[in-house]
């Protein structure tokens, strides 16, 4: 499942000698493809899937034993001479090496493979992810004796954290208690980024089976596995548990020497830090991360407060972190992006430079520029800072004090520094939140089958245009937007008279959906009816999809589960979507109908208000009884009841239909007529299946 063999050099730490010969060498390999299809005997797979991954492993072996023979014949024939005089030889050359680990890489991987892919399969079913259900994993030979992969995809809301986003499927590695096993381990994540950014980098989070949590850069995202190109992180471990690949933003670590340092970040070149000679006593590392703040964001927020409306633009929040135990002696310049009013590039397209600088240098006079800085997670304004606005949008000031966060706003009028912090901390707190649309879809082949997608606003047309070209109909219901942070859930309860059955498990809290911005984050669940007689007026049974929001803050780890710290938090809901489902109709059968018309027959006055009680027929259906029957007599108000009673049943395959009736007659005290309209009734089937 490598897309290199020449990494499986350095696994390599064995040399076989063997018998000069292909029959021999061919014999051995044989034995070999036999031990390792032997040890698939214990898997979870079935017998079909695991047949055919046997068969595909012999023919892989087979063509390497054909390979090598080829190439022992050539030998042969070039160095007859050589072969006489020595029987017995060393394979230590790198062909001969890559044949011998093969052999055990095939039964190491093929039997990883095996436990991840089908178990994948069968506990994300209906998950429509487009990362593919598999591992692979590169270890020592006889591991796959006592290492075990599986998805741990319900841990998700946990496996992220601050402005982390998950990429992948989150993986299990674990080894046999109390087994023996030699480290080190390659494992190879695939993942799919949906939104890359120069801001962000890609790692391999690790949560081992201790909680510690450690982030390792891959050493290839691209490559060919499985037969299949795409990303893939790969990754050389020394330990065990949870692997997951997340989408982080870039940190850049520097040392700034006594003699000063220019840093232009490698994540946006506009950004600098200057930093003159003597700013410290010594040398001394920092850090420094970059958010970036878009347009779309600020106009977000400025929707919600009316005070903020004077902003123009911002620049990108700069994370900024120095030794507290070393302040700055001298002044730190700072150069940031702000972009300027964007509405002034609308009004001055067509007109020539010069009369674009003399409109700019009344309309400049009137912006003015503020930064704001952040110690111990306190936003306020530095009004003593000076900023120069330079060419292209960018803007510096100096600093002397160290501030672990800063930003820079371009305003057309002044704002109070009060409204000035809340908008800094309501940025820093969106810049994390999407706004998200609940969507309900039925699928055209099984209407019962109901899909709930949770998509991104920007992502909403082109996902339910993509869903309906897979099958799937216009939307059923849609909520409207909802505020979600990475790694939040939605829980679905139903209510009424509809709920979800089959293969999805809806425990007493409901259904759990994980938000992951760059993930598919959808559950198909199948729906049924609670009461089969429930909703008799409506050709429908009616329910409702209710979802609560549980945020990452409401979840806690406890037996290797994430569980919901208390069914108190959770507040009021956040949407609440109507279901229905169609009550399917079937022909009126022609032998129940002369069965009715036979009891109608049979029963008496009293007997009929008594049944008519029983079947508990609702008041307009009553009076629609007394129109229908008019004056036809007895028999017929009868008839009209118990047709009226007949129609207004769900159509249900196998329902006992007269056995109910039967069950009402004995109620009624006639136990003589339900126990002859069950012989009626067991007849006329006998009769219509000889038919």
């Amino acid at each position: 499942h490598l897309n290199s063999p020449d990494r499986l050099e350095s696994d390599s730490g064995h040399e076989r000698v063997i018998e000069d010969g292909a029959d021999r060498r061919r014999t051995e390999t044989s034995a070999d493809t036999e031990q390792t299809l032997d040890s698939f005997s214990g898997s979870n797979c079935d017998n079909g899937a695991e047949s055919h991954v046997k068969g595909q492993a012999r023919d892989v072996l087979e063509e390497s034993v054909n390979s090598e023979t080829e190439l022992l014949e050539e030998t042969e024939k070039e160095d007859e001479s050589a072969k006489r005089k020595r029987k017995w030889i060393t394979v230590g050359n790198k062909q001969s090496n890559f044949i011998s680990i093969m052999n055990r890489f095939l039964k190491i991987c093929i039997y990883v493979f095996l436990k991840t892919s089908f178990r994948l399969t069968a506990q994300l079913e209906g998950s429509h992810s487009d990362v593919p259900d598999a591992c692979f994993i590169r270890a020592p030979a006889g591991a796959a004796k006592v290492l075990r992969c599986e998805v741990a995809d319900a841990l998700s809301c946990l496996m992220v954290t601050g402005s982390e986003e998950l990429l992948s499927r989150v993986i299990r590695v674990k080894v046999e208690h109390g087994a023996a096993f030699n480290f080190p381990l390659t494992v190879v994540v695939p993942f799919q980024a949906r939104h890359r950014s120069s801001y962000r980098d890609v790692a391999v989070k690790i949560i081992d089976e201790d909680k510690r949590v450690s982030y390792i850069a891959p050493i290839t995202t691209e490559g060919m596995y499985g037969g299949q190109k795409g990303s893939f992180a790969e990754v050389k471990v020394y330990s065990v548990g949870l692997f997951a690949v997340v989408s982080c933003l870039k940190l850049e670590n520097y040392t700034i020497p006594r003699k000063g340092l220019s840093l232009k970040l490698p994540m946006d070149p506009r950004i600098c830090l200057n930093y003159l000679p003597g700013s410290f006593t010594a040398p001394v590392i920092a850090q420094t991360t970059i958010q970036p703040l878009d347009a779309v964001l600020l106009a977000s927020v400025k929707s919600r407060n009316y005070a903020y409306h004077s902003v123009v633009s911002t620049s990108p929040l700069l994370y900024l972190t120095h030794p507290t135990s070393r302040p700055l002696r001298r002044p730190l310049t700072v150069t940031l992006p702000c972009p300027p009013n964007p509405a002034k590039k609308k009004a001055t397209r067509g007109q020539t430079e010069n009369q674009q600088d003399q409109q700019s240098q009344p309309e400049m006079s009137n912006e003015s520029l503020v930064v704001l800085g952040s110690r111990d997670k306190q936003w306020s304004v530095m009004d003593k800072v000076t900023v120069r606005s330079l060419q292209k949008g960018l803007v510096s000031f100096d600093l002397m004090e160290n501030f672990d966060r800063l930003l820079v706003l371009r305003l057309l009028s002044p704002l109070r520094p009060c409204h000035l912090a809340c908008l800094a901390e309501e940025l820093e707190e969106s810049v994390c939140c999407h706004a998200v649309t609940v969507v309900l879809l039925r699928s055209r082949d099984e209407p019962r089958a109901l899909l709930v997608a949770v998509v991104s606003g920007r992502d909403l047309s082109w996902e339910l245009h993509r869903l309906r070209a897979q099958g799937y109909s216009d939307p059923v219901e849609t909520s409207s937007e909802i505020s979600m942070r990475e790694a939040d859930q939605l829980l679905l309860r139903f209510t009424g008279n509809i709920t979800c059955t089959g293969k999805v498990l809806y425990t007493k809290d409901g259904l759990r959906i994980t938000f992951h911005s760059q993930r598919k984050n959808h559950l198909l669940v199948h729906l049924t009816e609670v009461d089969l007689f429930g909703n008799y007026s409506s050709p429908h049974y009616k329910g409702t999809a209710i979802f609560y929001k549980v945020t990452r803050g409401q979840l806690e780890w406890r037996d290797d589960k994430a569980v919901l710290k208390d069914t108190k938090l959770l507040g009021d809901p956040v949407c609440k979507l109507s279901l229905t489902l169609p009550k399917v109709k079937k022909p009126y059968s022609a032998h129940y109908n002369s069965l009715l018309l036979w009891l109608s027959e049979e029963l008496s006055e009293e007997e009929t208000a008594l049944l008519a009680l029983s079947l508990r027929l609702c008041r307009s259906t009553a009076q629609l009884v007394t129109t229908r029957a008019g004056s036809g007599g007895l028999s017929s108000r009868a008839f009209t009841i118990l047709a009226m009673w007949r129609r207004g049943l769900p159509a249900v395959p196998n329902q006992p239909k007269a056995s109910l009736l039967a069950r009402y007659l004995a109620k009624i005290g006639r136990p003589d007529l339900a126990r002859e309209l069950l012989l009626r009734q067991a007849g006329a089937t006998r009769q219509e299946s000889q038919n």
